[in-house]
Parts: C-alpha cells; structure tokens; sequence
C-alpha cells in the first residue's frame, strides 16, 4: 500500500482549542501533517486521510514540541472560529 504525507502551516491569530487536546493553545504557526494512503484498483491516482496530527508547544516544558493526532473536521472547525474571531 502506498501512503504519503503532506505537510502545511496554519497560523491562529488567536488563542485557540481544538477537540482532543484538553488545553488552550496559544495564537501562532502550527505544522499540521496528514497520512493519506493510495486507493487501489483504480485508473487513476486517488488518496484518502488517514491520519492528521498537528505539532503544539509540549504541555509544560519550554521548547519541546509534541505530536497530536487530531480530526480534519476538528481542525477546520477551530481554523473557522479563529477567523470569525478576527471579524468581530
């Protein structure tokens, strides 16, 4: 089976939450990373998600970085209220 990953910046002008990780994250530039496997048997190159995790500031400890695996629609929901945050 074939995966791949893709990687992209978010940035959140605001502190913000995110279902799955029980604490708020301060405003800034969050790598996210998304697993997608190949569809096989078709004609054509397709993939589907298979993971997404974002990198948040460890709970903690100064500079280390943690991994989370959260959902896509959880993603876009805290990327949506961040922007209509900025709006009012």
């Amino acid at each position: 089976m074939t995966m791949r990953s893709r990687r992209e910046t978010v940035t959140f002008q605001h502190p913000f939450r995110i279902r799955g990780i029980d604490r708020l994250l301060p405003p800034g530039a969050y790598e996210v990373v998304t697993d997608e496997e190949m569809i096989e048997g078709l004609s054509f190159p397709a993939f589907r998600r298979v993971a997404t995790m974002i990198m948040v500031p460890a709970a903690g400890q100064n500079s280390a970085m943690e991994m989370l695996s959260i959902g896509s629609v959880d993603l876009a929901d805290a990327q949506h209220v961040d922007a209509s945050a900025s709006r009012e």
